[in-house]
């Protein structure tokens, strides 16, 4: 018998001899990246809000201005967020906000530059691709946006983060000494200079 499990066309199957084995591989999964509408602000919010206490349970009595104010932040502010959907389920979102100079040491002040923030894939549609898509798009609305720079920081307790991020180009510009978050700050430049 065999029956599917969540990796990509991953199977799990026990045989009993003298029985026939028929394999059958998982399902891709599909999906639909659009931005965030302001209907689906609050939705949106809440998912990751969920996902961000499952990631950082420390943090959970602090939700950021920008979960708090999602409609000023990522719809109707400078800040842009997509969010992607299978047959209507909320499964991953993406978004930045115009970097707020909050780390001087960086080097980041003299171009446009944006903050990447909030990547949160459900665990049943990682491995197939969507987080690399929806960066892409992302980052290709950033360009037309004229956004020069992109930033993120994450942390290496978060498994494959930052392989990922160097996947998509970004390069590690500092790493934190403190031993709990050890932060990760890496950085794209979208235009020479």
């Amino acid at each position: 018998m065999c029956t599917n499990n969540p990796t990509p066309g991953g199977l799990t199957c026990t045989h009993t001899p003298g029985e026939h084995l028929y394999l059958q591989p998982e399902p891709i999964p599909t999906w639909t990246i659009t931005p965030v509408s302001r209907a689906a602000a609050t939705e949106t919010s809440n998912f990751i809000q969920c996902a961000r206490r499952e990631l950082f349970p420390s943090l959970i009595g602090s939700p950021p201005w920008d979960l708090t104010h999602f409609t000023e932040a990522y719809i109707t502010g400078e800040g842009h967020f997509l969010v992607a959907h299978d047959q209507g389920q909320l499964i991953a979102g993406l978004g930045y906000l115009p970097y707020d100079h909050r780390f001087p040491h960086l080097g980041l002040d003299d171009r446009k530059t944006v903050e990447i923030v909030r990547l949160f894939v459900t665990p049943k549609y990682r491995r197939f691709g969507l987080a690399a898509e929806m960066f892409a798009a992302l980052r290709k609305h950033a360009i037309e946006a004229g956004v020069e720079c992109l930033y993120l920081h994450t942390h290496p307790f978060l498994p494959g983060a930052i392989r990922f991020w160097e996947r998509q180009e970004f390069h590690i510009v500092d790493v934190e000494s403190d031993p709990s978050w050890q932060t990760t700050h890496m950085r794209l430049a979208l235009t020479p200079g």
